[in-house]
C-alpha cells in the first residue's frame, strides 16, 4: 500500500479566476514519471470553484470521467446535448469516446467543491456516453465496465468498518472525515493505492465519506 497525502498533491487552477485545483497524479505542467496512473485511474482532481467560476468548453477523448460533488452545485453542458445540475450525493459519468466537448461551471451562489476521477477505457473510441445517478446510496457499487472498474461509495459513522475490495488494484480517496487503513490515518484529500488487496478494512474515526475504486489489471498489462 502506498499513501499520497492531500498536501502532496500538485496545486493548479487559476486563483485569479476563482479556480483552485489539486492533482493526485501527474497532470498538465506537473510531470512525475512514476506517478502517471494506478491501474485504470489516470487522474484524481479536487476542484474548488468560486461562484461564477468554471471551465469553459474544452475537449476530451478516450477517457472515462467520473465526478463526485462534495459541496455546492455543478452545472454541466456538453456537445452531445446533455445539460445537468450535479449536487452532493449525485454521481456523474461522462464517457468521452472518440471525442466530446463540455463546460463545467459554478452557476450557484455558494462555493463548489468536486472530485473528478479519470479512467482509461479498455477500448478507446466509440460514441460519447453520459449518465447521472442522483442520490447514490451508501454501499451501492457503480459499475464502469468500459474501464474494467467498480466504484464503491462509503459513508461511515464513527467506529464503522468497510471492506477494501479484494482486487488487483484498489484506489481509495477520502472525501471527508477521518479513517484508518492498515494502521495509517487518512483525512480529506488523502488517498491510498493498494495492490493485490486481501481482507483489508477501513475504519472510521469520525463520520466519513470515501470513494473506493475496485480495479482490474492495468490496461497495459492486458493481452
Amino acid at each position: 500500500m502506498s499513501v499520497r497525502y492531500a498536501d502532496d498533491r500538485y496545486p493548479g487552477g487559476d486563483l485569479s479566476a476563482g479556480i483552485e485545483s489539486f492533482h493526485a497524479f501527474s497532470f498538465g505542467q506537473f510531470y512525475e514519471p512514476d506517478n502517471l496512473r494506478f491501474g485504470a485511474v489516470i487522474a484524481c482532481n479536487e476542484e474548488r470553484l468560486a461562484p461564477g467560476a468554471g471551465f469553459d468548453e474544452h475537449p476530451h477523448s478516450h477517457t472515462e470521467i467520473v465526478t463526485w460533488v462534495v459541496e455546492g452545485e455543478l452545472t454541466h453542458r456538453d456537445s452531445a446535448g446533455n445539460t445537468t445540475l450535479v449536487r452532493p450525493g449525485d454521481l456523474q459519468r461522462l464517457g468521452a469516446g472518440g471525442g466530446v466537448r463540455h463546460v463545467e461551471r459554478n452557476d450557484g451562489p455558494d462555493p463548489l467543491v468536486f472530485v473528478q476521477m479519470w479512467l482509461a477505457p479498455l477500448t478507446p473510441g466509440g460514441d460519447p456516453r453520459y449518465e447521472i445517478v442522483h442520490g447514490i446510496a451508501d454501499s451501492t457499487p457503480y459499475a464502469l465496465p468500459e474501464a474494467g472498474a467498480m466504484l464503491h461509495v462509503r459513508r461511515l459513522q464513527e467506529g464503522e468498518r468497510a471492506a477494501i475490495p479484494d482486487a488487483v488494484y484498489a484506489y481509495l480517496h477520502v472525501v471527508r472525515g477521518l479513517v484508518v487503513l492498515a494502521g495509517v490515518e487518512l483525512g480529506p484529500g488523502d488517498s491510498a493505492r493498494v495492490t493485490d488487496s486481501d481482507s483489508l478494512e477501513l475504519t472510521a474515526e469520525a463520520p466519513s465519506e470515501a470513494l473506493i475504486w475496485e480495479l482490474g489489471p492495468d490496461p497495459g498489462d492486458r493481452t
